[in-house]
């Protein structure tokens, strides 16, 4: 298991644990976190699992598709560290990511 720290644009924190292997929206989903929809499943194909990852933690990602990068410009105010919560896959190496949904999904 390995610790996702989800936070709401009102502020509000919620740390789970999440299985490796599932996406950051997958462990958001299970555990009921607002704001992350994932309407699509996880096919990176409705953008409704923007998130805004702690800029300290870009570098551990890898870096997006041009799939993703062409969801995020039709999520609400994306900017650099705009993410889609569906294709960053959970290992141990993020254990204590930070994520931050926006306002708004759509």
């Amino acid at each position: 298991m390995v610790r996702i720290n989800y936070i709401s644009h009102d502020g509000t924190r919620r740390e789970v644990d999440v299985n490796e292997g599932l996406s950051v929206m997958e462990g958001a989903v299970r555990h009921h976190i607002p704001g992350i929809d994932g309407d699509c499943g996880g096919a990176c194909a409705c953008g409704t699992c923007h998130v805004y990852v702690d800029p300290q933690w870009l570098p551990k990602l890898a870096p997006p598709n041009q799939l993703e990068l062409n969801m995020l410009k039709m999520t609400v105010e994306p900017n650099p560290s705009s993410r889609l919560a569906c294709q960053i896959k959970v290992t141990e190496e993020l254990e204590g990511l930070v994520v931050t949904t926006p306002v708004s999904q759509y």
